[in-house]
């Protein structure tokens, strides 16, 4: 499926899910067979991509991506990308923008689980997984492609025939951690370790899908800012844990957020293994309504430590984060139910 101008349409739903390729998320682009006329590392950045017609280089146009030589023989492009976190692949995207002239006309994915950090060497020589099949690709687009396999990756490459400029390359899916770095004390909402946005009341600058990334935000626009309500009420993002566990303590990061922090920020947690999740009274919270600072990271001991699945995060009236951290525990059933999960999706 591809978005074009003529034909507008709302993106795939799997492309609210995690981006497993994003540099965000701490992914790599580890190879490319080419990368003379536009780097590799592009194709990953969490950015949109730019472009300015007058800015060139001694090879050529500069382009906001990867973008390999004309081929004068038979075969095809590729570059290989480390994803973030391991995880099953909904769907990917392969997005041409600013590539009219000089775009794949086709491309494939592949995908491999190989644990560790292997050379690229081992990778070239190891058995890969078609998620899609060689398709029609087009120019100066997002081209969709819903993937149908519930198994875990590391790795995906994708291949370009027969050469040509790619802008973005994102991998939408779910991260499945893996269980060895589950115990102890680990941040139960991190995207990283599985946690994944469910709802939000207002994400009109930007998501709070981004404040359970990696690290802390670099600027404001890498956090969750939502318009200024002019009107009773207050914004909020549901999120589920990676695996349902024990919050202990908390961080509220308001950082890079100056003029437009909440008020005050409330944290409450649900079990929805017991219940609705969609049932209020069922909501407790770990974190009672409390005053918070711009631009300031906030540290907070959970009040009511309980075993949930999804928490709630409510700003008062409204205004920006840069991050969430949960920090807490799984239960040895969570444990046991992750390293199912796990074995079973690398069969």
């Amino acid at each position: 499926m591809t978005e074009n101008a003529d034909a507008p349409a709302a993106p795939p739903a799997f492309t609210a899910l995690t981006d497993l390729a994003s540099r965000a998320l701490g992914a790599s682009v580890i190879a490319a067979n080419d990368e003379l006329f536009a780097q590799r590392e592009n194709l990953i950045n969490p950015w949109q991509p730019a472009f300015d017609p007058a800015e060139f280089g001694h090879k050529g146009k500069v382009y906001d991506g990867w973008e390999t030589r004309r081929r004068r023989d038979a075969g095809s492009d590729w570059a290989m990308v480390q994803l973030g976190a391991p995880g099953r692949v909904a769907g990917v995207v392969v997005d041409t923008a600013w590539f009219r002239g000089n775009y794949p006309p086709q491309i494939s994915v592949e995908a491999i689980r190989f644990p560790g950090y292997p050379a690229v060497a081992e990778l070239l020589e190891a058995r890969w997984t078609t998620l899609v099949a060689k398709s029609a690709c087009a120019g100066d687009a997002k081209n969709y492609y819903a993937v149908e396999d519930e198994r875990c990756w590391t790795h995906l490459r994708l291949s370009i025939y027969p050469d040509g400029g790619v802008a973005r390359f994102r991998a939408h899916g779910q991260v499945i951690a893996d269980p060895d770095f589950l115990t102890g004390t680990i941040d139960l909402v991190a995207a990283e370790n599985g946690g994944t946005l469910e709802h939000t009341s207002d994400a009109f600058y930007t998501s709070p899908a981004q404040i359970i990334m990696p690290g802390r935000a670099r600027t404001m626009g890498e956090g969750w800012e939502n318009a200024r309500r002019r009107g009773a009420g207050n914004d909020y993002a549901i999120f589920a844990l990676a695996h349902p566990g024990t919050v202990r303590h908390l961080e509220v990061d308001t950082g890079y957020y100056v003029g437009n922090a909440p008020g005050a920020v409330k944290v409450s947690a649900i079990d929805s293994r017991v219940g609705e999740a969609e049932d209020e009274r069922a909501w407790t919270d770990i974190l009672s309504r409390r005053p918070v600072m711009p631009d300031t990271r906030h540290k907070f001991l959970a009040e009511h430590p309980m075993e949930a699945t999804h928490v709630r995060l409510d700003v008062y009236p409204d205004g920006g984060l840069s991050r969430l951290r949960l920090w807490g525990e799984l239960s040895e059933a969570s444990l046991a139910a992750a390293r199912a999960h796990w074995r079973a999706a690398g069969r």
